[in-house]
């Protein structure tokens, strides 16, 4: 959530990034809730004040102690309201982006910051004719919008995660397997929730959702703490399942393996001080193009839209590795700043100076099942040779 005393102190400017991402009425409306509450806390204290006499109170005080308290109670009550208010519309104000962050409110409105590689070259065939993907047998099992893996299209699946995993830990993160089922606070305090409620698959009879990406597990796995700044940076990678509805995807790319409701993914996520944030968006984004560059896929870097960002995330960049039977670039991993967002959510602070304060997260997508399709459609089947390290063969063979 955004800081609230900032918000109080420097109302226009907080107003002003936040209406980027179409959210001014609410951030009105919360100031409006937050006056409301801070008018109230002094009248309710001073007529807890009055309640307090020295000594055997007198008839006129015994009856002027009546009205007090008939007041305190009246404005007790208001004062919860007000606050719950309060707490509502501070959940739904976004982050405010960053300066640099280009304005709109559409995928075209994106930044294109730099291009590498050449997409020419490969036939245009599409990964379903160049791996081995079953539809068909999914649909039967699961519904539409899932799909097997299978055989030597499998391996590589299997050889992509093994080798982000490797680089990564060179890089010093920490592996982790996460749980991919969290309670409704973890959703709510990464900032999934409420916005993005009807992309989760909801356990009911649990309280659980499954999770779109382990940055939510990754992010609760401090949650609550207080961390030793001598501690941080902290830096974790989790291989995990994903699973969304896409529900706001109706009609789009319903051929193949690229929008799936399950897939699998390598995710990065650290824990910095705030001063060091933006270098280690930075930093994020330089591992994601040496991951891209190994394996040599075409792609360029997007510089995402205000009102594309996600309500938790001040700035995102994307890479789009290019799909020659699409003719297009499309996003194989995105890298966002969160600044203290999700921390003030999650009760996640820092030993520092003597006080202490809110860290700020970052995640960034080191590999998912995609690149596995853009490695069919840019190699023909052939497989990059530094996969062929980790148990991937030289070649797919689509009925292997």
């Amino acid at each position: 959530m955004i800081d609230l005393r900032a918000a109080r102190s420097d109302p226009g400017s907080i107003r002003a990034g936040v209406a980027r991402k179409g959210a001014a009425e609410a951030f009105d409306e919360l100031l409006a809730a937050d006056a409301r509450w801070r008018e109230l806390v002094p009248k309710v204290d001073e007529l807890r004040g009055r309640q307090k006499l020295k000594g055997k109170p007198t008839a006129e005080q015994v009856e002027e102690l009546k009205g007090v308290k008939d007041e305190l109670r009246r404005l007790e009550t208001e004062l919860v309201t007000a606050e719950a208010r309060r707490d509502e519309l501070l959940q739904q104000v976004p982050n405010p982006p960053h300066d640099s962050v280009p304005d709109g409110d559409t995928e075209e409105d994106a930044r294109e910051e730099r291009r590498v590689g050449d997409p020419a070259g490969a036939d245009g065939r599409e990964h379903l004719e160049l791996g081995r993907f079953d539809m068909e047998r999914a649909a039967r099992l699961s519904g539409s919008r899932f799909g097997y893996i299978v055989g030597d299209t499998a391996r590589v699946a299997l050889a992509v995660y093994r080798w982000a995993l490797d680089r990564l830990v060179a890089e010093g993160f920490t592996p982790v397997l996460p749980p991919v089922l969290v309670r409704e606070e973890a959703m709510y305090g990464t900032g999934f929730f409420p916005a993005e409620k009807s992309e989760y698959y909801e356990i009911g009879d649990d309280a659980l959702y499954l999770t779109g990406t382990s940055e939510v597990a990754l992010a609760g796995l401090h949650m609550g703490e207080i961390l030793d700044g001598d501690e941080l940076p902290l830096h974790y990678t989790a291989f995990s399942a994903n699973f969304r509805r896409e529900a706001g995807a109706a009609g789009r790319d319903t051929r193949g393996m690229f929008r799936v409701h399950q897939f699998n993914k390598v995710e990065m996520f650290s824990y910095v001080r705030p001063n060091e944030s933006w270098e280690e968006l930075e930093r994020l984004l330089a591992i994601e193009e040496r991951l891209a560059q190994e394996l040599a896929l075409p792609y360029r870097v997007l510089n995402i839209a205000a009102g594309e960002l996600s309500a938790a995330a001040a700035k995102r960049y994307d890479i789009e590795a290019w799909f020659p039977s699409q003719g297009r670039y499309r996003e194989i991993t995105s890298a966002s700043n969160t600044t203290d967002y999700q921390a003030r959510r999650l009760g996640i602070r820092y030993r520092a100076n003597g006080g202490m304060e809110f860290v700020h997260t970052l995640n960034g997508t080191a590999v998912t099942d995609r690149w596995v399709l853009a490695i069919l459609e840019n190699f023909g089947g052939e497989v990059p040779e530094p996969l062929r390290d980790f148990g991937a063969p030289d070649r797919v063979r689509p009925t292997a």
